[in-house]
């Protein structure tokens, strides 16, 4: 349990609640890009370590996405008090993993607890990643900023679209895996 993986995970978790005071409180846009720099690394980090150093564990396939999920939760519901960002952004993320989380019961119906992650999936989180620093530094004057801004919302679009897309192509692998099942079940009732 005590992995270096699993402690960038956890690390991770700790800083969505300094992010969202950073941004919510002082308003310390500085030092929470500096944050939201190290989550990013630290997701990398700790996916790279595990598969490197052997290191790969049930737990830490669990927290990576959990922190994953937090953290854009943290950032969305932020930038969206702050008015960074409009609320259909901040709501379209989360919206779309409630929908995902009510398919759990339904694949633990088939013994399953979750469907592998696939490049989709870390492609929209990617880009996701890249868009609320830039939509953070966005948020002022001058050209950095405006610069920022337009990157930012390139990433964010292209991230809901794709992260949206996952959603439906893990649907429909929730969908394909029940039809399979029930199908080898009821074959071998027979």
């Amino acid at each position: 349990m005590w992995t270096v993986p699993n402690l960038l995970s956890l690390l991770r978790l700790a800083g969505v609640p300094v992010f969202l005071w950073l941004v919510l409180g002082p308003e310390a846009d500085g030092w929470a890009l500096a944050l939201l720099a190290v989550m990013g690394v630290t997701d990398f980090l700790d996916g790279y370590l595990a598969r490197r150093w052997g290191q790969t564990s049930a737990l830490g396939q669990i927290l990576d996405p959990v922190a994953d999920r937090l953290y854009i939760l943290a950032v969305v519901v932020g930038l969206a008090l702050r008015e960074v960002i409009p609320w259909w952004v901040a709501l379209s993320l989360p919206l779309r993993d409630l929908l995902l989380w009510g398919l759990v019961p339904l694949l633990r119906t088939r013994g399953y607890s979750a469907l592998p992650v696939h490049f989709l999936g870390k492609a929209a989180t990617f880009n996701l990643l890249y868009a609320f620093p830039l939509l953070l530094l966005g948020d002022g004057d001058g050209t950095v900023a405006t610069l920022a801004n337009v990157f930012g919302w390139a990433f964010a679009i292209w991230g809901i679209g794709l992260y949206w897309w996952a959603g439906v192509l893990y649907a429909w692998q929730v969908r394909t895996l029940l039809r399979t099942t029930e199908r080898r079940t009821a074959g071998t009732d027979a």
